[in-house]
């Protein structure tokens, strides 16, 4: 019993701490984490699920508290929030495939996010334009900064999140 307690508390601090480092990160680079072309250097943080499930509630805490503390629309910090979620369970999901674990988000934010900033902040333009921006940024911060945070930590991940799985 006492394990899984310890267990518990571990993967709550995790949580906590991912989603206070996502807030963070996004809040110092506001000016660049929000707008029609964005770049998020948080998301690169969308890759930890591969490591552990804790990353999973800790990525979405993150990202509502940003939106909610950065000022942002409604619909950003509800559906923007969603889209972290489901592109970190993704994540999670493929976890054991390499790369491919940094779809999820890419994908997510690259579908949801454009209609957040034609509804949500009434930005005029072309959808596909926003699938196209978002998704460029996306690519780069998960897909690229991700994925090489994914590998420096495969050599220590296990000291870092000895509960999940490595991959």
């Amino acid at each position: 019993m006492r394990e899984t307690s310890l267990g518990n508390t571990r993967a709550l601090v995790n949580a906590a701490l991912l989603a206070a480092v996502y807030a963070a990160l996004t809040y110092v680079t506001k000016p660049i984490s929000f707008g029609a072309v964005q770049f998020r250097v948080s998301e690169a943080l969308c890759i930890l699920p591969v490591f552990t499930v804790a990353a999973v509630p800790g990525l979405f805490v993150g990202c509502f508290l940003a939106n909610f503390l950065s000022g942002a629309a409604a619909l950003d910090v509800i559906f923007g929030s969603l889209a972290t979620l489901l592109g970190a369970y993704g994540t999670y999901r493929l976890r054991d495939k390499g790369y491919f674990a940094a779809l999820p988000p890419i994908l997510c934010n690259a579908l949801i996010i454009p209609f957040v900033l034609r509804y949500g902040y009434g930005i005029e333009g072309f959808l596909p334009f926003f699938v196209l921006t978002v998704g460029v940024g996306e690519i780069i911060a998960v897909g690229i900064l991700g994925n090489m945070l994914r590998l420096a930590l495969l050599r220590y991940g296990s000291k870092l999140f000895p509960e999940g799985s490595i991959g």
